[in-house]
């Protein structure tokens, strides 16, 4: 064990000011010293190293844990200042040209709460300022505030998404509170969109919140314009296959959701980018009733956690870059069994919609 004596005055002198050389503060001087007074090479017992306490393993561990706290310390300083330089930056770069001219959405700079609040994300190598930045001017569209809607709004929140843009028709209903956790018990009879605005907003207030009440439709498709990504996590199939045309024809990168029962679906369609559309992967629409949806099935009450938390995990590593996505890929999950699998996807010469055939 250290000895408290020593201890004691590393702790006054480590408080008190920075040693007498440069850059080698007292404390360090001191343990030093400790260490000598116990080093093998000195006679053992000494009175000194008795009236100070501890032997030298200990004091040499203790420096030890001391400096890999310390440098971790500067190395998070460090990954701040990174994110505060990167962050500078925002708004000065140019944007690339919109299929539509929808104004620029230009983020502001990044509070000194905000780098601690994204200092998780700043570490991460494949992240990082920039990554931080990106996010920080990313725009989203969220189709649906329900069961898969709930995790995407909440993590993209959470991890910063610039502006986030909301749209869904209902009203909190009691039987959407088992599985829809961004709606509250007092949120029953509100419009989902607006409970949702009111949780993101209550979790960062540094993201702005777009909301519709609506569906998606021909009427409300420009919210797509100015849009990096689309999220759809609906079950109604007129919306899911909308979505797709509409974003294919505004060459918009669209992540696809779906849940039933136990087992859950995500995948990205980006033609604009070499992949499959959603209607490559799935040209045929189920017929009215052939697939039931949640209220008639049932789903599991995590399972759109789950699978609406990959949403916003590949939104994230779509928007910085980071690792590998869904394009071109189709993941299923099956939750009863704990099983995972992935199916590859390729573009169809002869899809009506991202081959040019069809009225998009």
């Amino acid at each position: 064990m250290i000895g408290l004596l020593g201890f004691g005055v590393i702790w006054a002198l480590a408080r008190w000011r920075p040693g007498l050389v440069p850059g080698l503060p007292l404390a360090l001087i001191w343990w030093g010293m400790l260490l000598l007074v116990h080093a093998p090479l000195i006679a053992q017992p000494n009175p000194v190293a008795g009236f100070l306490g501890g032997d030298f393993r200990a004091w040499l561990l203790f420096g030890a844990l001391l400096a890999l706290i310390l440098a971790y310390r500067r190395g998070l300083a460090a990954l701040h200042r990174r994110a505060a330089g990167a962050a500078a930056q925002a708004g000065t770069d140019k944007a690339p040209s919109a299929v539509n001219a929808v104004p620029a959405f230009t983020a502001p700079a990044f509070t000194a709460t905000e780098l601690e609040r994204y200092s998780r994300h700043i570490m991460l190598r494949e992240i990082g300022g920039t990554g931080q930045k990106r996010l920080k001017s990313a725009r989203v569209l969220v189709v649906g505030a329900g069961g898969l809607g709930s995790p995407v709004l909440l993590y993209l929140a959470a991890a910063g998404v610039g502006r986030i843009t909301v749209i869904d028709p209902d009203r909190v209903e009691n039987s959407n509170l088992q599985r829809q956790v961004i709606h509250r018990d007092d949120s029953l009879g509100q419009p989902k969109v607006q409970s949702a605005a009111d949780a993101m907003r209550a979790l960062n207030p540094f993201v702005e919140i777009v909301t519709h009440i609506g569906r998606l439709d021909e009427d409300s498709r420009d919210l797509l314009d100015g849009q990096d990504l689309i999220l759809d996590g609906t079950d109604n199939f007129d919306t899911r296959y909308g979505v797709n045309r509409w974003a294919v024809a505004a060459g918009k990168p669209l992540i696809s959701g779906a849940i039933t029962q136990w087992e859950g679906q995500i995948g990205l369609y980006d033609p604009a980018r070499g992949g499959p559309c959603y209607e490559c992967v799935f040209p045929t629409r189920p017929a009215p009733g052939l697939v039931p949806t949640c209220a008639e099935a049932g789903v599991a009450g995590p399972l759109p956690g789950v699978i609406g938390a990959m949403m916003a995990l590949e939104a994230v590593k779509h928007l910085t870059g980071a690792g590998q996505g869904l394009r071109g890929r189709l993941m299923i999950h099956d939750a009863l069994y704990a099983e995972t699998r992935m199916i590859g996807t390729r573009p169809r010469a002869d899809c009506p919609v991202c081959a040019g055939r069809g009225v998009v």
